[in-house]
């Protein structure tokens, strides 16, 4: 494939000097430049997850040994990845969320942070009790702990310098995100969708730890922060005003309230914009036939004013979820060319199996194609209206197909319910404007059943069995190469089971990304050719991550089987259909691998 023309950085990032850039947070700005350093849970603003590092390239990639390893001596699914600023490694772990500051220099422990939290609060985690991160602002190191608390930490003594409550454990409200720092705000949202918990995204002072803006997913339009006439959604074609109710004329009666669209994925923001972009999950519950409508604004792409939390516009994805197709994948900000027009365009790999570009200034849809061959529950995208064609084979509602409903299963689903990508972010290289996309192959079962809402009890209400797409490769994964412009595959790589780590690219025209078994693999960034591999003490679900120190570059990924894939090693289940399916689908696993949250750091000889 002929290389595109040089990707060209953002102007936000090239001169801290330029007009309107005190938007930014000076000091990230600045040192998310520095390719030494990874200073935020994608490296940088953009969700980017690449590195201009080429130290390590694809001729010398296959000579990478281990350098060190430490042990977070914690078991459960170890997702996300460490920061690295100046001469300071900072981890995290999942429940109890220990954070770990550990020098470069001799590999010592700085500090270590412990919270002491209600176990409590791990039978309302959803899916593991997985932790995706920290983020770095002005000293301070941010952890959002699994029973809500956000804390600030002095980065040099690991002092707790401020906390702030987020959310309620007793009416099933945890947090499993990373939190984000934009200027001088921490951003922060929610997790609990199958709790009936009501989704919103909060942002505190990095200072003081007040709350400044706290919006919602679904309700009243102020409570959204919502203008009716000025907050923009794509419609017939074109962006127009949402008007007044949106979501409230989408929901039956109060159910709003338990409505879920919780938003405990990835955020990006764009300085020159001053816009934050994130997405919100799935509807509660998952028996559709509950709730009438297309429940607004769950399974939708949010971009909000840093300061205000106003939207400027929504796009939502999956109207009426019938899957639980969560909305929460990463929005990747890239300026590239899309049919022959120069945009600052917003990707997006979705769990329901679709592939988004779109005008990130504006919310104008632009392509909406299938990222796995495999997908079948609709059709393709209405590009005038943006609504997927359902296939009503594939419907659970009886909203939506006559001869579906409560009790009735519905067999050949493909995505499954953990989508073609769930949480496990993408990279973008600017070398030739392309991404690389770690995927779910896997197909499912569901069968929605009737269920009553009790505060801080499960309100899930369907019951799955997931496997292998069929008649394909016989594995549940694919590493893909994506062109956002032309909406197609450029090249996939089939894995035995998902690729659940977040991938990196890296000048030296590599791509590294993990496996549910345990593999760290490096691969040509023009034909996934594999260079290199090797087998970590547990399955990774983590996110690679590289920086360089006393001229040296590094590679670190943490492993820690576990999360929805890896549930049934983590939390002891067994039967099939437990872990909302996963269990059954990925029972081989144990086969392979076994628990323990080990970072495991490479380099060249």
């Amino acid at each position: 494939m002929a290389m595109r023309a040089k990707f060209k950085w953002p102007l936000a990032l090239m001169a801290l000097a330029a007009p309107g850039l005190a938007v930014a947070n000076a000091e990230l700005a600045k040192l998310q430049k520095d390719p030494k350093q990874w200073v935020m849970p994608a490296g940088n603003f953009y969700n980017w997850r690449y590195s201009e590092l080429k130290q390590i390239n694809k001729d010398n990639v296959k000579n990478l040994r281990v350098a060190w390893t430490f042990s977070t001596g914690v078991l459960r699914g170890h997702e996300g990845g460490p920061l690295v600023i100046g001469d300071t490694l900072y981890l995290h772990t999942p429940f109890p969320n220990k954070v770990f500051a550990i020098s470069l220099d001799d590999y010592s422990i700085k500090w270590k942070y412990e919270p002491k939290q209600d176990p409590s609060v791990i039978p309302v985690m959803c899916c593991d009790t997985v932790n995706r991160g920290l983020a770095y602002a002005e000293g301070k190191i941010f952890l959002q702990q699994a029973d809500t608390t956000l804390v600030a930490l002095d980065a040099k003594t690991g002092k707790v310098i401020w906390k702030a409550v987020n959310g309620n454990p007793k009416i099933g409200e945890t947090n499993t995100n990373a939190p984000h720092v934009f200027k001088d705000k921490v951003f922060t949202g929610i997790s609990g969708g199958e709790f009936g918990v009501r989704g919103f995204m909060a942002a505190y002072d990095i200072n003081t730890g007040k709350l400044v803006w706290k919006c919602y997913s679904t309700g009243p339009d102020d409570e959204m922060c919502f203008d009716p006439d000025k907050t923009m959604t794509w419609t017939n074609g074109k962006m127009a005003p949402v008007g007044k109710d949106s979501s409230l004329k989408t929901w039956q009666g109060d159910q709003w309230k338990i409505g879920g669209g919780t938003t405990w994925g990835w955020y990006s923001y764009d300085p020159e914009l001053n816009l934050m972009y994130y997405g919100s999950g799935n509807p509660s519950t998952w028996n559709p036939s509950q709730r009438p409508g297309d429940n607004k604004w769950s399974m939708t792409i949010f971009a909000r004013d840093v300061d205000t939390g106003k939207a400027k516009w929504v796009y939502q994805m999956t109207p009426h979820d019938e899957w639980d197709y969560d909305g929460v994948n990463e929005m990747i900000l890239a300026d590239i060319t899309v049919k022959g027009k120069k945009r600052k365009a917003l990707v997006h790999f979705d769990r329901n199996g679709f592939a988004y570009t779109l005008d990130r200034v504006t919310g104008e849809l632009l392509v909406a194609e299938k990222y796995d061959p495999k997908v079948n529950w609709a059709t393709h995208v209405d590009m005038k209206t943006g609504r997927p064609q359902v296939v009503a084979k594939y419907a659970t509602s009886k909203h939506t197909s006559p001869d579906r409903g409560p009790d009735i299963n519905v067999k050949g689903i493909c995505p499954a319910a953990l989508g073609s990508k769930d949480q496990q972010p993408a990279a973008f290289n600017p070398k030739n404007g392309l991404f690389y996309v770690p995927t779910n192959h896997v197909c499912m079962d569901y069968e929605p059943f009737k269920v009553e809402y009790v505060a801080g009890q499960p309100y899930v209400g369907a019951t799955l069995s997931m496997y292998p797409a069929p008649d394909s490769h016989g594995g549940m994964g694919n590493f893909i190469i994506w062109d956002a412009d032309k909406g197609k595959i450029v090249a996939s790589k089939p894995e035995k089971f998902s690729v659940w780590s977040g991938a990196l690219v890296t000048a030296g025209d590599v791509a590294f990304y993990g496996t549910l078994d345990g593999y760290i693999k490096a691969v040509d960034t023009k034909d996934l050719k594999e260079l290199w591999k090797f087998k970590t003490p547990s399955g990774i679900i983590g996110n690679i991550t590289t920086w360089e120190y006393k001229g040296k570059q590094y590679i670190g990924v943490l492993s820690g089987i576990g999360g929805w894939a890896g549930i049934g090693l983590a939390a002891g289940l067994e039967k099939d259909t437990d872990g909302l399916g996963a269990v059954g689908g990925y029972k081989e696993l144990a086969r392979y691998t076994d628990l323990g949250g080990v970072l495991t750091v490479f380099s060249l000889p």
